[in-house]
């Protein structure tokens, strides 16, 4: 029995596209124990995992800040001894770690993040507009680096048999004939959200239609502002933020008949409980790896700009001052694509 220790610290979205990956590996090597390590606020991702994979979470910030919070981290790590260490970051913490790993004659191997690749996908000059290898196969090349091969097999992360979350009270059954969309406005950059105008056109429209109930996701106190207006203003539309706890979100996204969100961090929760998702995407697109886990070309609303993708991260500002790839989409062609989706 080997154990093996994987390391992802962040985003949500990126940490959310190990688990296929993780479930996957865990299913294949039944008999080796896997230990995920990351930010603990993101332990409910891997609740409900398979028996040989356990999270162990880290606050990088408070009790392993700096130079000498990663000695005292790898003090605790060495203590477990691990056979093999597995980087799916590979940022400077992350390689302090795994020298500290290899010096103590410990396998290690760490993932490509194709950054290369991803330049020439987004330069303004001479760009390659191809699709690249998605995150959730270099991944896996990371323990095919280590001599584990394995074929991707995960549904969701409910799939283990073990009982999820019920909702608080007051969200209700899903009746009969109803349909439920979900609703994820936000993102971390500006580059790719779609105009709150138009977004509340989206809601306007959705909600006029009988027998549908839809939910609002976000965070934070401005997000919780807005989409507590939106709630008020339309009486089948319930906003979540700050309701929730992240595997009650996930339990509430199993639910859904479709989601809708930008390129973020719901849009990865939705596709990890198998839930369909429309995705808008502006700044960023599709080609560089990281689409939700199963989710279909169909459902992607893009224009097709010879400036996009401007951005890996959506963290560029536009160069040309109009946000034109998102702002050009409109709102009908958003809602034709979900009603067909929950037809």
């Amino acid at each position: 029995m080997a154990k093996i220790l994987a390391i992802r610290f962040s985003a949500l979205g990126d940490v959310a596209m190990t688990v296929p990956v993780l479930y996957s590996f865990a299913k294949a090597y039944p008999q080796h124990q896997l230990v995920m390590l990351s930010r603990s606020a993101l332990a409910p991702l891997f609740a409900y995992a398979p028996s040989n994979v356990t999270f162990k979470g880290v606050d990088l910030k408070n009790g392993y800040k700096g130079f000498g919070g990663l000695l005292r981290l790898y003090s605790e790590l060495r203590g477990e001894k691990f056979d093999a260490v597995v980087d799916l970051h590979d940022v400077l913490r992350t390689k302090v770690l795994r020298l500290f790993f290899l010096m103590d004659g410990v396998r290690v191997a760490h993932v490509d993040k194709g950054r290369r690749e991803k330049h020439r996908l987004v330069s303004a000059r001479n760009k390659v507009k191809s699709p690249l290898e998605s995150s959730f196969s270099r991944y896996r090349d990371v323990f095919r680096c280590l001599g584990y091969s394995f074929p991707f097999n995960f549904k969701s992360v409910f799939e283990s048999g073990k009982s999820f979350p019920s909702l608080p009270e007051g969200f209700g059954e899903k009746e009969e004939g109803c349909k439920w969309i979900g609703i994820a406005p936000f993102a971390a950059h500006k580059g790719k959200i779609y105009p709150l105008l138009f977004q509340h056109k989206v809601v306007r429209l959705l909600s006029s239609v009988s027998g549908v109930r839809i939910f609002l996701f976000g965070g934070g106190n401005r997000e919780k502002e807005i989409l507590s207006a939106w709630e008020k203003e339309f009486p089948c539309v319930t906003s979540v933020v700050g309701c929730l706890k992240m595997d009650e979100e996930l339990a509430l996204m199993s639910k859904l008949d479709a989601m809708f969100t930008m390129d973020s961090g719901n849009m990865h929760l939705a596709s990890l409980v198998g839930t369909p998702v429309v995705s808008v995407w502006g700044a960023t697109h599709p080609y560089a790896g990281f689409m939700g886990w199963n989710q279909q070309p169909e459902n992607i609303i893009q224009l097709d700009l010879p400036c996009r993708p401007c951005s890996v991260y959506g963290n560029r500002p536009c160069r040309w001052g109009d946000y034109r790839c998102l702002n050009g989409i409109s709102p009908e062609k958003i809602v034709e694509r979900i009603r067909k989706l929950t037809e």
